[in-house]
């Protein structure tokens, strides 16, 4: 499995504490309280439809809304295979910093 980069990891772990409720603006409001900086919401979709195309992700639509007039929701889910991946890409930086002279970290 391929090593998730920064943004990809902060993507899967905002799907993770959203849950039932990840759907890309509120993914984006997420990204932004929690990296404390500018994200642009198309690099969110960008990244969602990179770790789809991976099987990581999978998506829904919602049921359509009048708020949006009448357009539905894309609901966002981590797959299994995106949990291993978010796993795996832990361990390698564990392991990583583990080489690190302690001085140093």
């Amino acid at each position: 499995m391929a090593a998730l980069g920064q943004f990809q990891q902060q993507t899967l772990y905002a799907l993770l504490r959203l849950g039932d409720k990840a759907y890309g603006m509120r993914i984006w409001e997420e990204l932004e309280e929690r990296t404390e900086g500018s994200v642009a919401v198309g690099a969110v979709y960008a990244t969602l439809e990179r770790l789809q195309n991976k099987g990581y992700v999978s998506s829904h639509l919602g049921e359509p809304t009048p708020e949006r007039g009448g357009r539905a929701k894309r609901y966002y889910t981590i797959t299994g295979t995106g949990a291993r991946a978010l796993q795996e890409t832990e361990q390698a930086f564990v392991n990583l910093r583990a080489w690190a002279p302690r001085e140093q970290i």
